[in-house]
């Protein structure tokens, strides 16, 4: 069976992945999730952080013949660690999540979208080292399909989210090209936009699903199945 690393996007970190990793257990994979640094139980302050670490840490936990599962902006780091060890991936499966070319960035992809659903929700630190989101606009942006429960859970565990990493630029040397990869397009999603991952999943294998930009809380058993069966090929 395979190996999944699951890799969280802004604001989150390996505890979003829980009820994902248990489905994809059942089915018998390895799932691992990581904390990116600063995110969840990391504890290198958000000033620190830089977009070649979290590359770093998503390369520390790749290993040989890994699906690599990236989450919203995780796209753009998990792009750079496939690109530098296109060997040990399997296959980059992007759950409606950034996908950079080179020279893209998080925050270029966002500003390049038609609609920008989330600057309403954003709240940037007095030092602008970090952002937030504002907690009463949060649920219906990336959780309005999710049960009662796991919201209340997110909303509470929710971290600042670094600055610096967003806004960096991505540096592709051609290795990318060498990884199977496929995008999971999420038709309800309300913080990034069905149109704008339709065009950055321009040329890949693309499958489209009618969740929103949650679904490892609201559908973690049919999640898992998808990405069994990307797995398999």
């Amino acid at each position: 069976m395979a190996r999944f690393l699951l890799v969280h996007g802004a604001a989150h970190g390996a505890w979003c992945w829980r009820a994902l990793s248990a489905e994809l257990a059942a089915l018998g994979h390895e799932a691992v999730a990581i904390d990116l640094p600063s995110h969840g139980g990391d504890p290198t302050p958000v000033g620190e952080v830089t977009l070649d670490a979290y590359v770093a840490a998503i390369l520390a936990a790749l290993e040989d013949e890994t699906v690599l599962v990236a989450h919203s902006m995780a796209g753009v780091p998990a792009t750079c660690a496939a690109d530098r060890a296109p060997g040990r991936v399997a296959r980059l499966v992007y759950l409606c999540a950034y996908l950079p070319r080179d020279g893209d960035s998080v925050a270029s992809l966002q500003r390049r979208q038609a609609e920008r659903p989330l600057r309403p929700a954003v709240r940037v630190a007095p030092d602008r080292l970090s952002f937030g989101f504002d907690p009463a606009l949060a649920p219906e942006i990336f959780y309005h399909d999710c049960p009662e429960a796991r919201v209340a859970e997110a909303l509470d565990r929710m971290s600042p989210q670094p600055i610096a990493p967003t806004e960096a630029p991505v540096r592709l040397e051609g290795g990318i090209e060498r990884v199977a990869r496929s995008y999971i397009l999420c038709t309800g999603d309300r913080a990034i936009p069905p149109a704008a991952q339709r065009e950055m999943a321009s040329g890949l294998h693309v499958v489209e699903r009618p969740w929103g930009h949650s679904p490892f809380f609201s559908e973690p058993r049919a999640l898992a199945a998808l990405l069994d069966g990307l797995a398999r090929g």
